[in-house]
């Protein structure tokens, strides 16, 4: 993955020019992750913080304990965002022909 492509997702995000508000504490943490709930690029900021390891703010609305506990329930994963994006292009598809049907 080249430079410009790790930043450009980051250019879709919700949380754009709001990073401070991404690194609370304590109850603070519940309005962080607000911002990600309906934010487009929230699968690809969740497996950067997961495949890099990150241990501090919130992710892809996901705090650190939370990813650190998927690190540890899933320690067979090593690409992330290979997981991730399948997951998103599921539920994607699956919401699609669900509305269709209806």
């Amino acid at each position: 993955m080249t430079g410009n492509e790790a930043e450009e997702w980051t250019l879709l995000a919700n949380c754009r020019g709001m990073e401070d508000a991404l690194f609370p504490e304590g109850k603070e943490q519940r309005i962080a992750r607000r911002i990600c709930a309906d934010c487009r690029v929230r699968a690809r900021c969740l497996a950067e913080a997961l495949d890099n390891r990150i241990e501090w703010g919130v992710w892809g609305g996901m705090t650190e304990r939370e990813r650190r506990r998927l690190l540890r329930e899933r320690p067979d994963v090593s690409n992330w965002r290979a997981v991730l994006g399948a997951e998103s292009t599921k539920c994607r598809t699956a919401g699609g022909a669900a509305g269709r049907a209806q």
